[in-house]
């Protein structure tokens, strides 16, 4: 596997990430208008959304070249 095909799977990958993220995130502000959803629930899509922004975080890092000193 190429460099340039590597790249672009965790690019791919970031998307997918992205994408699940801003889901995650439209349903939780949904839920929480409802008074009767179970906050447990609540509270393990916003660290699965946390998590989701760890990885993206994590691949956008292997995106971006060092930078030599």
């Amino acid at each position: 596997m190429t460099d340039e095909e590597n790249k672009r799977e965790l690019r791919q990958k970031m998307e997918q990430l992205i994408v699940e993220h801003r889901d995650l995130d439209d349903v939780i502000h949904r839920l929480a208008a409802d008074p009767e959803i179970d906050q447990l629930q609540i509270v393990r899509m916003k660290k699965r959304k946390l998590y989701l922004k760890d990885m993206i975080t994590r691949l956008r890092s292997k995106l971006i070249p060092d930078i030599e000193a």
